[in-house]
């Protein structure tokens, strides 16, 4: 898994980062989402390293990074990872890079484009849309279908279901995901810190998040760079907003193009070729268009 790629703990001024990193070319930066690690990007990470130098963190709070005070709501918060991200990039002696990030890393990637326009150019969202218009159309469809939301910000409670079975929980198995990205999904989901971490990001996801967004939209701030968004055919993103590309739209100044992809939520591990294909295609400086 990952051969040639280097990992290593890195040390960033607000925390210490899990990544792996390898190839050459321009940056790209591949954040995961939940309840997954950077172990999610195995199969994307190499065929994109054939024209890309790949970094693939575990986000604050997730997998082997550090975690972040669960009381702390601000250190959980897109804003604060964002500024690992950027932290992140430099140490590594980027000044600006490309950026995707799936389910829960899209609204850090998002937040990263939004808060450092000045280092971000290209951004990929994939299954997500901004947190605060998932919350204004919040109803009764999304409230069924998203209700892990809502419960993850419980405190105390959604710890305690999640450590007394989080096999029956979470899922999982190898012949979907590859064994070695398995066994570290496994370790993750199965440590009381990394859940506490992971749920802290869905609660500033309700308390903090939130007003990030309703402060760039008073202010009439936009992503300044071109936004290419991919959601999976086979998820519930289109039942539950239509078009997606419309959701986009008011966030992005320049550039918004998006297509679904034929598969499940997880599509790193589900579709890889073709995600790599539409990464690699949009993040290539060379490409005039999509």
């Amino acid at each position: 898994m990952f051969d040639t790629f280097k990992l290593e703990m890195i040390d960033l001024p607000e925390t210490t980062l899990r990544v792996r990193h390898g190839g050459a070319g321009p940056p790209v930066l591949l954040l995961h989402g939940h309840p997954r690690t950077h172990t999610t990007w195995y199969r994307v990470a190499p065929l994109l390293a054939e024209s890309f130098t790949v970094i693939c963190p575990d986000l604050r709070g997730f997998g082997m990074s550090a975690k972040p005070d669960p009381d702390d709501d601000h250190a959980s918060s897109k804003r604060a990872k964002a500024r690992d991200c950027v932290a992140l990039m430099e140490k590594l002696g980027f000044e600006h890079f490309s950026i995707a990030g799936h389910d829960r890393g899209c609204y850090t990637a998002f937040r990263t484009a939004m808060d450092h326009p000045d280092r971000v150019q290209k951004f990929a969202a994939l299954d997500g849309v901004p947190i605060l218009d998932a919350l204004e159309r919040c109803d009764a469809q999304f409230a069924s279908r998203w209700w892990h939301w809502f419960f993850y910000a419980q405190v105390d409670k959604a710890e305690r279901a999640i450590l007394a079975d989080p096999e029956r929980w979470y899922g999982g198995h190898t012949e979907a995901m590859g064994e070695e990205n398995y066994q570290d999904f496994c370790a993750a989901t199965r440590d009381p810190s990394v859940v506490r971490g992971m749920l802290g990001d869905y609660r500033a996801g309700l308390r903090v998040d939130p007003l990030h967004d309703q402060e760039d939209r008073r202010l009439g701030r936009k992503i300044q760079c071109p936004v290419h968004v991919l959601w999976s055919r086979r998820d519930d993103l289109e039942e539950l907003y239509g078009d997606v590309l419309s959701i986009w739209r008011p966030w992005v100044k320049g550039d918004l193009t998006g297509t679904g992809i034929d598969s499940g939520h997880h599509m790193a591990e589900e579709a890889p070729d073709l995600l790599a294909a539409e990464l690699s295609r949009f993040f290539d400086s060379s490409a005039e268009d999509l």
